[in-house]
């Protein structure tokens, strides 16, 4: 079995590649539509760091199901790419590496976001079952359905 996971989803959004990237490289902005906004709604959250693009960090810390961690943006390519380390503090440790990469055609864009890190011991359990790549994958559909509404409307 591998060691890593990589998991991926893709939308196309009716908007410019510009106006996408704004909603991602602005940690604030994920409110609008983050899959896991709403698990609780005392959320704590702090930013630091830069405002926004590389440099930019938050932290939450919120229930079981919201659970504990960071994320800060490593790399910021306006407006096709940006990529951020996300570290889980709880409900288990891990750290891995989620990346958004817009193509634009004619005011059209595909969107990917692809997020790899290494297994932990349930999710290598899990992973032949196709169990990590359907809860995460759902998430991320889920959030990228959000993205394009803010993004289109």
């Amino acid at each position: 079995m591998a060691e890593n996971y990589t998991v991926v989803r893709r939308t196309t959004i009716a908007a410019p590649a510009a106006d996408i990237h704004a909603h991602i490289h602005d940690l604030h902005r994920w409110v609008d539509w983050s899959p896991w906004e709403g698990l609780d709604p005392d959320l704590s959250r702090t930013y630091s760091g830069a405002e926004l693009g590389v440099g930019a960090r938050y932290a939450w810390s919120g229930n079981r199901k919201a659970g504990k961690g960071t994320m800060e943006i490593l790399e910021d390519t306006a407006p096709t790419h940006v990529a951020i380390r996300v570290v889980f503090e709880k409900p288990m440790k891990s750290t891995s590496r989620s990346a958004f990469d817009i193509t634009e055609n004619d005011g059209v864009s595909e969107v990917t976001w692809t997020m790899t890190g290494k297994h932990s011991l349930f999710s290598r359990v899990a992973a032949p079952l196709g169990f990590f790549d359907k809860l995460l994958g759902k998430d991320f559909e889920k959030g990228l359905a959000r993205l394009k509404a803010v993004s289109e409307s």
